[in-house]
């Protein structure tokens, strides 16, 4: 299997051809173009497919924000602790799905952290100030990018050449809890070889992770974090059919941590290392295009709590470290004939990691490790896709079949029919069906079980979207249904003290989004995203099904409303509203021991920017004010949220 991935490496290439990359400077083009529902650029109006773009110009009138605070605000995705400290970890909720159904793809190459319980990348290791575009791309994509899908994908595109042989860009901000985020970057263009080259740094003292009781005396401390991130792509014209593009990405965060929900601790903390590294390609033969591609994903993550300043855990001393790489390589092919165009390839996916741990009570201590050499796991698929547009109609059906070390195999399809009226509605629905296959953790730990069998879903979504001929109105609707079975849960015997992860439940959800957006002069632009989900388990309890409601930590129904207004030339504000709907929560008592369900209360936010350019767009001043009216809330019980807080800075590009 290693040779296999070696062979691939040396002969690694990319889905994005030179024609999308010159596609990419054309903003405009870029309003109406996805290339992440069919692995090559197409119009959002040839596709069924459900898509959510967020823009480089969207992201730079966000202000100070992080990648997880612009999804959830431009894109109508739900991130648990988007306001939070910067440190606290941020789960993904795309259509209230579990947080290891949303599939992370950078580049067109999916990430995935192999060391975690269920293997899903984490968004704080790539910096805002690194990406160009979004693309939220809803409804289960297994057919396409395989496991973890099942919601959907979340398309992270960064930041490439320039049209110049030389240009650099950057940044400066800086605002409450002393944070402080800074960017450099350098690009260009020159024959046959384009480069894009970044630096981004982000610190800030924080704020206290844990809520203080209204009981306690004493102050909790602050919990500090800081971000640091490379980033470097590369373009070789190496003839007239072949361009190669290597590149790296390297993160290195760091940050304080309390214990729990309302429980403070002065010297725990964690640090995380991301590291991943390829080449991407492409071949051309004549209309169709050869895409290979290779990707080397490094994770290393520790955490230490040395209890030197203070004790609030059970351990006087807790040491532990995952280290987790990845290996995955693809193949893929897009040819068009006639009104249709294939795409068809293979991918494989190697995974394993270490872990060790050091932890002493006062009782008894205990250390445990293991090696990725029992730890491990390959997968390889195989799949294709057809789709047919001629005369307003549009179909896409595809397939993939999926290869297991553990569990043998599975399948996966997708059927997606659209037509378009008039040039104005377009009414599409889908139906396919997703997997998430079982993680290491899941697999291989004190817990695991090999007999575990892929998580799959059936999806189906309708609606219908309508748009002005000049693009200047739009508004889409939607009505979606997942179902899951398989759904892995941890189960713990009382009988016999044994606990595992075992294949058990049956997850139903439902909802509907409506988003829209309007010019209502040439000076004012209102964009408005609405969704509701609703969702319940079926589990066994006492040899018996329970069916219940929990979508922990998800709201029902979220409203986000943005209004910009271009006043000047120069001068640009904007308001935001982001009204998220009450949540239910589970608290464990540190002293009872027992689970408390926990309404959390809706909350609305309010923020506003504003920006000034000077020389002609070159250099642009700003400021970002958010929650102007201090809420005070829960995202998740214990935890805290971001009081007012404010930011100003400036960007240059020469």
């Amino acid at each position: 299997m290693r040779k296999i991935f070696i062979v691939a490496a040396i002969f690694t290439s990319s889905q994005l051809s030179a024609q999308t990359a010159s596609l990419l400077q054309d903003s405009s083009i870029l309003e109406n173009l996805t290339l992440t529902a069919s692995k090559y650029s197409v119009k959002t109006t040839q596709t069924g497919k459900v898509v959510t773009i967020i823009s480089r110009q969207e992201i730079e009138r966000a202000g100070s924000r992080d990648l997880s605070q612009v999804i959830t605000e431009l894109g109508g995705v739900f991130i648990s602790g988007y306001t939070h400290n910067p440190g606290k970890e941020k789960n993904i909720y795309l259509r209230g799905a579990k947080a290891e159904h949303t599939l992370i793809v950078i580049d067109g190459i999916p990430v995935y952290n192999a060391s975690g319980i269920g293997s899903n990348f984490d968004l704080r290791n790539i910096s805002i100030d690194n990406v160009e575009r979004i693309e939220i791309l809803k409804g289960s994509q297994s057919t396409l990018y395989g496991s973890d899908a099942i919601a959907g994908v979340i398309h992270i595109i960064t930041r490439k050449n320039g049209t110049k042989p030389f240009s650099i860009n950057g940044s400066a901000h800086y605002g409450s809890y002393n944070s402080v985020r800074t960017h450099l970057g350098a690009n260009g263009n020159n024959k046959n070889f384009d480069y894009n080259i970044g630096y981004s740094h982000f610190s800030t003292d924080g704020f206290s992770e844990a809520s203080q009781p209204v009981t306690s005396s004493s102050l909790f401390d602050k919990d500090g974090y800081s971000q640091n991130n490379v980033q470097a792509n590369f373009g070789i014209q190496a003839s007239k059919k072949i361009r190669l593009q290597p590149f790296l990405r390297y993160s290195k965060n760091k940050g304080d941590l309390d214990n729990d929900a309302f429980r403070d601790e002065l010297d725990s903390r964690y640090n995380e290392k991301s590291f991943q590294t390829g080449i991407k390609n492409i071949l051309s033969l004549g209309k169709s295009q050869i895409n290979l591609l290779y990707q080397f994903n490094k994770t290393e993550r520790s955490y230490l709590d040395d209890s030197t300043r203070s004790r609030n855990g059970f351990f006087i001393y807790d040491r532990s470290s995952f280290n987790a790489n990845e290996h995955f390589a693809e193949a893929f092919i897009v040819y068009p004939f006639n009104s249709f165009k294939l795409t068809a390839g293979a991918d494989m996916r190697s995974s394993r990691y270490d872990y060790a741990a050091h932890q002493i009570s006062p009782f008894f201590t205990q250390k445990t490790e293991t090696s990725g050499d029992s730890v491990h796991q390959y997968q390889s698929g195989i799949y294709a896709a057809l789709n047919y547009n001629k005369n307003n109609f549009a179909i896409e059906g595809g397939g993939r079949f999926n290869t297991h070390s553990e569990y043998g195999s599975n399948a996966a399809f997708n059927i997606n029919p659209s037509y378009f009226i008039n040039n104005k509605v377009k009414i599409f629905g889908n139906a396919s069906s997703g997997y998430k296959v079982p993680s290491l953790y899941q697999l291989f730990s004190e817990y695991g079980n090999k007999m575990l069998e892929p998580e799959r879903s059936i999806n189906m979504e309708g609606g219908a979207e309508y748009s002005t001929e000049d693009g200047k109105a739009g508004l889409r609707g939607v009505y979606f249904i997942r179902r899951v079975q398989d759904v892995i849960a941890f189960f713990f015997d009382p009988v016999t003290f044994k606990a595992m992860y075992i294949n058990q439940d049956k997850q139903k959800d439902h909802g509907f989004e409506l988003d829209g957006k309007v010019s209502i002069s040439e000076k004012f632009q209102l964009k408005i995203l609405y969704s509701y989900v609703d969702g319940e388990i079926t589990t066994k309890q006492s040899g018996k099904d329970t069916t219940y409601f929990n979508l922990i930590r998800r709201p029902k129904t979220i409203l986000n409303i943005s209004l910009g207004s271009q006043v000047t030339k120069e001068l640009f504000l904007s308001t935001q509203f982001n009204a998220v709907g009450s949540r239910k929560d589970i608290y464990f008592d540190p002293v009872t021991f027992l689970a408390q369900d926990i309404n959390l209360k809706n909350y609305v936010l309010v923020n506003f920017y504003v920006e000034y350019r000077f020389y002609k767009g070159r250099l642009k001043l700003f400021a970002d004010i958010r929650n102007v009216f201090d809420e005070d809330y829960f995202d998740i019980y214990g935890y805290n949220t971001a009081g007012f807080n404010a930011y100003g800075g400036f960007r240059f590009r020469f």
